[in-house]
């Protein structure tokens, strides 16, 4: 006859809750400074803040190039345009001129 005899100990009852707090904590850490965490959000958010600001002004700066692009173009070549950027690349101008770059 097989009997069951176990004697009871403190160690065992505590296993489980021991293993289900170092489970959480370890997530709980890592939800908030891991690389995908809280703080790194933050630092996300900072960034993105950050480059939309440059691809605003890289967005103007475009648009202006092109705009001196097409003045330039063959379908409508304006003197004054081509005059200035050839007095801009060669760094000349005449004796009697005042020339203001901006």
């Amino acid at each position: 006859m097989w009997t069951k005899h176990h004697k009871k100990r403190k160690l065992g009852r505590f296993v489980m809750p021991l293993v289900t707090v170092a489970f959480l904590s370890y997530f709980g850490y890592h939800s908030v400074h891991g690389d995908f965490g809280l703080r790194a959000t933050e630092v996300f958010d900072k960034q993105r803040v950050d480059r939309e600001a440059r691809l605003k002004t890289l967005t103007e700066k475009r648009m202006i190039l092109e705009k001196e692009v097409a003045l330039l173009s063959d379908g409508s070549l304006e003197r004054d345009m081509l005059d200035e950027k050839a007095r801009l690349s060669l760094n000349m101008s005449r004796a009697d001129e005042v020339v203001i770059f901006h």
